[in-house]
């Protein structure tokens, strides 16, 4: 029983559907409709409002630490780790000058790693740091890490090591997500929440989709930018969820943090955030347990993110933890670059960003866009 203003503005048959209202599907979304203004461009969330990672994460605008940047260039070579490198900073750059830093609430604070003293990982470390600036030096034209072990006094960590950039950042994600979301609806986006797709059928003529368990949408093409949740719509897609918990505690008076920080090349991060720590991270400590997308925390990972509160980041200080929550990311399990492939001539997925979608998401969504021309 809808109205014709419905049908017309709402409900008509879409050019385009993306699915998933996080940073890849709403720029997508608005890259489309750029490339096609008198196209009907949806995006389908199943939340009240964007409620995937791209609401969930610890707001680091970052490119990757030292030990992370290393490990991926042990394990994919040189030339892959350098270049998903330079493909995040040119989409943290990319994405300042779309949205604008006050409006994304980003905060040029300097990021940092933890290392022990004599650990395994810090003599790794240390010993290809100095080659490690020189690769990074074709991509930022300058020195990237330097060695500042004064931060860790200064800031009442108890850590011997600490390497230090100046070009990484925090930023709001929630406000990143709202500018986004205005910005898409400004550019002619239709954006309809509370739409939890739940099966797609491809007709000789477009894709029906069954939005909350009716087939309700219509649309020549499709897009899927659920990340994480991919395979809830296509299960043998390389991609797979991966949970991460994160909590932030109560104000601590005489907090000294400034900045972002990684730790265990980056399985840990933190930030302070008005008079907080917000902490995230331990997935490592159970991989297989947090692969997956049930919105629940376990006491393993809590206890050892409590444990880093304790001895490292706040030691001497009495805390208490205001608030937890988990958010699930997308991993590929052959590699850690995003999953950007048409699966027929109608449908094509985005996803797999492995925790990197402030940096890349853009990027990513761009690429996406392409695709659905080609």
């Amino acid at each position: 029983m809808w109205s014709i203003w419905e049908r017309e503005h709402f409900h008509r048959r879409a050019d385009v559907a993306v699915i998933g209202a996080g940073i890849v599907g709403l720029f997508a979304a608005v890259f489309q409709k750029r490339a096609h203004p008198h196209h009907h461009v949806v995006v389908l969330e199943r939340g009240a409002f964007p409620s995937g990672a791209s609401v969930k994460n610890a707001g680091f605008a970052c490119f990757g630490s030292p030990s992370e940047i290393l490990s991926d260039i042990d394990t994919e070579g040189a030339d892959t780790a350098l270049a998903r490198v330079e493909e995040r900073w040119r989409g943290l750059l990319e994405l300042r000058a779309e949205l604008g830093d006050a409006t994304i609430g980003l905060e040029p604070c300097g990021g940092h790693e933890l290392f022990g003293h004599d650990t395994p990982l810090y003599t790794r470390v240390a010993e290809r740091f100095d080659a490690l600036n020189k690769a990074l030096h074709g991509i930022f034209g300058r020195p990237v890490f330097t060695w500042d072990d004064t931060r860790a006094a200064r800031m009442g960590l108890h850590t011997d090591h600490v390497a230090f950039t100046d070009l990484e950042a925090g930023v709001d994600s929630g406000a990143l997500i709202t500018t986004l979301l205005a910005k898409a609806r400004a550019e002619g986006v239709v954006v309809l929440t509370n739409m939890h797709v739940t099966a797609l059928n491809e007709t000789a003529t477009g894709v029906e989709l069954a939005v909350n368990g009716q087939p309700t949408v219509q649309a020549d093409r499709v897009l899927l930018c659920t990340n994480g949740y991919l395979r809830e719509l296509l299960p043998d897609v390389d991609v797979l969820p991966a949970r991460g918990q994160v909590l932030i505690t109560a104000p601590v008076p005489g907090l000294a943090l400034k900045g972002t920080f990684h730790a265990d090349e980056g399985y840990y991060y933190f930030r302070e955030l008005n008079g907080r720590v917000l902490l995230g991270g331990g997935r490592h400590l159970d991989k297989a347990g947090e692969t997956t997308w049930e919105d629940a925390t376990t006491p393993r990972i809590q206890g050892a993110l409590e444990e880093l509160l304790r001895n490292t980041i706040l030691p001497g200080h009495t805390f208490t933890i205001e608030h937890r929550w988990t958010g699930v990311m997308g991993f590929r399990t052959a590699c850690k670059s995003a999953l950007v492939e048409r699966r027929s001539p109608r449908l094509a997925v985005a996803a797999g960003l492995s925790g990197m979608g402030v940096a890349i998401g853009i990027r990513v969504a761009r690429q996406a866009a392409k695709l659905l021309d080609e």
